[in-house]
Protein backbone atom coordinates (compact mmCIF):
# COMPACT_ATOMS: atom_id res chain seq x y z
CA UNK A 1 0.00 0.00 0.00
CA UNK A 2 1.22 3.55 -0.87
CA UNK A 3 0.62 6.45 1.38
CA UNK A 4 1.08 10.11 0.01
CA UNK A 5 1.13 13.23 2.45
CA UNK A 6 1.16 16.78 1.34
CA UNK A 7 2.46 19.46 3.77
CA UNK A 8 3.51 22.45 4.21
CA UNK A 9 5.33 24.80 6.52
CA UNK A 10 3.09 27.98 5.82
CA UNK A 11 -0.43 28.28 4.25
CA UNK A 12 0.45 28.78 0.53
CA UNK A 13 0.37 32.69 -0.97
CA UNK A 14 -2.60 33.69 -2.50
CA UNK A 15 -0.17 34.31 -5.62
CA UNK A 16 -0.30 31.10 -7.50
CA UNK A 17 -2.92 28.99 -5.20
CA UNK A 18 -4.63 28.40 -8.38
CA UNK A 19 -2.03 26.50 -9.68
CA UNK A 20 -1.09 25.02 -6.64
CA UNK A 21 -4.24 22.97 -6.69
CA UNK A 22 -4.18 22.45 -10.45
CA UNK A 23 -0.72 21.14 -9.93
CA UNK A 24 -2.18 18.85 -7.01
CA UNK A 25 -4.76 17.53 -8.88
CA UNK A 26 -2.14 16.35 -11.14
CA UNK A 27 0.08 14.70 -8.53
CA UNK A 28 -3.61 12.72 -6.98
CA UNK A 29 -4.45 11.01 -10.24
CA UNK A 30 -1.00 10.04 -10.63
CA UNK A 31 -0.88 8.63 -6.95
CA UNK A 32 -4.22 6.39 -7.87
CA UNK A 33 -2.78 4.75 -11.20
CA UNK A 34 0.33 4.23 -9.06
CA UNK A 35 -2.29 2.21 -6.53
CA UNK A 36 -4.01 0.84 -9.64
CA UNK A 37 -1.00 -0.13 -11.12
CA UNK A 38 -1.48 1.67 -13.97
CA UNK A 39 1.51 3.03 -15.78
CA UNK A 40 0.59 6.96 -15.55
CA UNK A 41 1.42 8.95 -19.69
CA UNK A 42 4.90 10.82 -19.33
CA UNK A 43 3.14 13.89 -19.43
CA UNK A 44 0.97 13.94 -16.28
CA UNK A 45 3.76 15.62 -13.92
CA UNK A 46 3.23 18.65 -17.18
CA UNK A 47 -0.18 20.75 -16.38
CA UNK A 48 -1.85 23.34 -19.26
CA UNK A 49 -4.02 25.66 -17.63
CA UNK A 50 -6.94 26.87 -18.80
CA UNK A 51 -7.81 30.65 -19.63
CA UNK A 52 -10.86 31.70 -17.98
CA UNK A 53 -13.97 32.15 -19.61
CA UNK A 54 -14.17 35.83 -20.19
CA UNK A 55 -15.52 38.73 -22.21
CA UNK A 56 -12.17 39.58 -23.55
CA UNK A 57 -9.83 37.75 -25.97
CA UNK A 58 -6.30 37.40 -26.36
CA UNK A 59 -5.28 37.97 -29.53
CA UNK A 60 -1.73 37.99 -29.65
CA UNK A 61 1.06 37.10 -26.97
CA UNK A 62 4.51 37.14 -27.34
CA UNK A 63 7.66 36.79 -24.98
CA UNK A 64 11.30 37.98 -26.25
CA UNK A 65 14.66 37.63 -24.83
CA UNK A 66 16.74 40.18 -25.08
CA UNK A 67 20.48 41.20 -24.00
CA UNK A 68 18.53 42.95 -20.69
CA UNK A 69 15.60 41.52 -19.93
CA UNK A 70 12.10 39.48 -20.95
CA UNK A 71 9.95 41.71 -22.86
CA UNK A 72 6.01 41.00 -23.72
CA UNK A 73 3.56 41.54 -25.90
CA UNK A 74 0.37 41.14 -26.13
CA UNK A 75 -2.90 42.21 -27.56
CA UNK A 76 -6.76 41.72 -26.19
CA UNK A 77 -9.79 42.46 -27.51
CA UNK A 78 -13.25 43.38 -26.78
CA UNK A 79 -15.97 45.76 -27.39
CA UNK A 80 -17.48 48.27 -24.95
CA UNK A 81 -21.00 47.59 -24.07
CA UNK A 82 -23.47 50.16 -24.60
CA UNK A 83 -23.62 50.61 -20.71
CA UNK A 84 -20.16 50.98 -20.38
CA UNK A 85 -19.23 53.25 -23.10
CA UNK A 86 -22.62 55.37 -21.57
CA UNK A 87 -20.58 55.81 -18.43
CA UNK A 88 -17.60 57.18 -20.22
CA UNK A 89 -19.55 59.67 -21.59
CA UNK A 90 -20.92 60.74 -18.35
CA UNK A 91 -17.60 61.30 -17.17
CA UNK A 92 -16.67 58.18 -15.39
CA UNK A 93 -13.15 57.17 -15.71
CA UNK A 94 -12.15 53.07 -16.42
CA UNK A 95 -9.24 51.36 -14.76
CA UNK A 96 -7.98 48.54 -16.68
CA UNK A 97 -5.39 46.37 -14.84
CA UNK A 98 -2.85 44.07 -16.31
CA UNK A 99 -0.59 41.67 -14.48
CA UNK A 100 2.06 39.42 -15.17
CA UNK A 101 3.24 36.54 -13.63
CA UNK A 102 6.30 33.92 -14.66
CA UNK A 103 6.54 30.58 -12.66
CA UNK A 104 9.50 27.89 -12.49
CA UNK A 105 7.59 24.46 -13.31
CA UNK A 106 7.72 22.10 -10.70
CA UNK A 107 6.03 18.92 -11.30
CA UNK A 108 6.25 17.73 -7.34
CA UNK A 109 5.03 21.11 -5.30
CA UNK A 110 3.70 24.33 -6.17
CA UNK A 111 5.40 26.32 -9.16
CA UNK A 112 7.89 29.01 -7.52
CA UNK A 113 7.27 32.53 -8.64
CA UNK A 114 10.19 33.97 -10.24
CA UNK A 115 9.04 37.68 -12.17
CA UNK A 116 5.87 39.18 -12.35
CA UNK A 117 4.94 43.17 -13.18
CA UNK A 118 1.75 44.73 -13.62
CA UNK A 119 0.41 48.20 -14.88
CA UNK A 120 -2.70 50.13 -14.74
CA UNK A 121 -4.14 51.87 -17.68
CA UNK A 122 -6.65 54.62 -17.34
CA UNK A 123 -9.30 55.48 -20.17
CA UNK A 124 -11.15 59.04 -19.50
CA UNK A 125 -13.57 60.81 -21.43
CA UNK A 126 -13.00 65.15 -21.69
CA UNK A 127 -16.29 66.55 -22.56
CA UNK A 128 -14.64 70.03 -22.96
CA UNK A 129 -12.29 69.07 -25.50
CA UNK A 130 -14.51 66.08 -26.60
CA UNK A 131 -11.31 63.95 -26.69
CA UNK A 132 -10.34 60.31 -25.06
CA UNK A 133 -7.69 60.17 -22.66
CA UNK A 134 -5.19 57.37 -21.74
CA UNK A 135 -2.86 57.57 -19.09
CA UNK A 136 -0.40 54.25 -18.28
CA UNK A 137 1.00 53.96 -15.40
CA UNK A 138 3.09 51.57 -13.59
CA UNK A 139 1.89 48.96 -10.48
CA UNK A 140 -1.71 48.67 -9.54
CA UNK A 141 -3.89 51.21 -7.41
CA UNK A 142 -4.36 49.60 -4.14
CA UNK A 143 -2.39 48.01 -1.71
CA UNK A 144 -1.37 51.41 0.08
CA UNK A 145 -1.02 53.29 -3.13
CA UNK A 146 -1.97 56.96 -3.35
CA UNK A 147 -3.60 56.92 -6.93
CA UNK A 148 -2.08 56.21 -10.78
CA UNK A 149 1.35 57.57 -10.98
CA UNK A 150 1.22 57.77 -14.92
CA UNK A 151 4.21 57.47 -16.92
CA UNK A 152 2.92 57.50 -20.00
CA UNK A 153 -0.27 60.26 -21.20
CA UNK A 154 -1.98 60.59 -24.78
CA UNK A 155 -5.10 62.15 -26.36
CA UNK A 156 -6.96 60.57 -29.29
CA UNK A 157 -9.88 61.96 -30.86
CA UNK A 158 -11.72 58.68 -31.35
CA UNK A 159 -12.86 56.01 -28.96
CA UNK A 160 -11.55 52.89 -31.29
CA UNK A 161 -8.50 54.81 -31.44
CA UNK A 162 -7.80 55.15 -27.50
CA UNK A 163 -8.96 51.65 -27.19
CA UNK A 164 -6.34 50.55 -29.22
CA UNK A 165 -3.65 51.93 -26.68
CA UNK A 166 -5.72 50.61 -24.04
CA UNK A 167 -5.93 46.79 -25.79
CA UNK A 168 -2.03 46.67 -26.89
CA UNK A 169 1.03 46.31 -25.10
CA UNK A 170 4.42 46.79 -26.86
CA UNK A 171 8.18 45.27 -25.61
CA UNK A 172 7.10 45.33 -22.02
CA UNK A 173 9.79 44.60 -19.76
CA UNK A 174 7.92 41.91 -17.27
CA UNK A 175 11.70 40.04 -16.06
CA UNK A 176 15.53 39.95 -15.92
CA UNK A 177 17.45 37.68 -17.68
CA UNK A 178 18.42 36.00 -14.04
CA UNK A 179 15.01 35.20 -12.96
CA UNK A 180 14.30 32.98 -16.47
CA UNK A 181 17.13 30.09 -15.75
CA UNK A 182 18.07 28.64 -19.05
CA UNK A 183 17.90 24.89 -18.58
CA UNK A 184 14.43 25.19 -16.29
CA UNK A 185 10.65 25.24 -17.45
CA UNK A 186 8.15 27.86 -16.78
CA UNK A 187 5.12 28.93 -17.58
CA UNK A 188 3.99 32.73 -18.21
CA UNK A 189 0.26 34.28 -16.67
CA UNK A 190 -1.49 36.87 -18.20
CA UNK A 191 -4.03 38.39 -16.82
CA UNK A 192 -5.99 41.70 -18.24
CA UNK A 193 -9.50 42.96 -16.48
CA UNK A 194 -11.73 46.02 -15.72
CA UNK A 195 -10.73 47.20 -12.59
CA UNK A 196 -14.46 47.43 -10.77
CA UNK A 197 -12.89 48.36 -7.31
CA UNK A 198 -11.54 51.73 -8.89
CA UNK A 199 -15.47 53.09 -10.07
CA UNK A 200 -17.26 55.36 -7.83
CA UNK A 201 -19.31 53.31 -4.83
CA UNK A 202 -22.38 53.51 -6.34
CA UNK A 203 -21.48 52.31 -9.10
CA UNK A 204 -19.84 49.54 -8.03
CA UNK A 205 -22.61 48.73 -5.95
CA UNK A 206 -25.18 49.15 -9.28
CA UNK A 207 -23.13 46.66 -11.80
CA UNK A 208 -21.94 44.05 -9.32
CA UNK A 209 -22.49 40.83 -11.08
CA UNK A 210 -23.96 42.36 -14.45
CA UNK A 211 -21.89 40.27 -17.99
CA UNK A 212 -21.53 43.86 -19.48
CA UNK A 213 -19.28 44.94 -16.70
CA UNK A 214 -17.36 41.70 -17.06
CA UNK A 215 -14.33 42.51 -19.20
CA UNK A 216 -11.64 40.18 -18.37
CA UNK A 217 -9.42 37.78 -19.66
CA UNK A 218 -6.75 35.88 -18.12
CA UNK A 219 -4.44 33.02 -19.88
CA UNK A 220 -1.50 30.60 -18.93
CA UNK A 221 0.88 28.55 -21.02
CA UNK A 222 4.15 27.64 -21.09
CA UNK A 223 7.14 30.31 -21.60
CA UNK A 224 8.57 30.66 -24.82
CA UNK A 225 11.20 32.93 -25.31
CA UNK A 226 11.54 33.89 -28.96
CA UNK A 227 15.32 35.74 -29.69
CA UNK A 228 14.84 39.60 -30.38
CA UNK A 229 17.03 41.45 -33.06
CA UNK A 230 19.77 43.87 -31.99
CA UNK A 231 17.55 46.39 -34.82
CA UNK A 232 14.12 45.87 -32.54
CA UNK A 233 11.68 49.10 -32.27
CA UNK A 234 11.34 51.28 -29.46
CA UNK A 235 10.38 49.59 -26.48
CA UNK A 236 7.78 50.73 -24.78
CA UNK A 237 6.97 54.01 -23.48
CA UNK A 238 6.15 52.37 -19.61
CA UNK A 239 8.99 50.41 -17.96
CA UNK A 240 8.78 48.55 -14.89
CA UNK A 241 10.37 46.10 -12.43
CA UNK A 242 8.82 43.46 -10.50
CA UNK A 243 5.50 43.90 -8.59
Amino acid sequence: MVFITLFWKSAPPDVGVRHFWARFGVVMAVAVTLLMGVQPPAHSASVAYAASAATAQLTQLRAERTDDGVYLSAAVAFELPHVVEDALLKGIPLFFAIEVDIYRDRWYWMDQRVAGAARTIRLAYQPLTRRWRVNIGSGLIGGGSSGLRATFNQNYDTLPEALSAVQRVARWKVAELADVRTGNEHNLVFSFKLDLSQLPRPFQIGVAGQRDWNIAIESAQPLVLQTSRPAEPAKDTVSEGAK
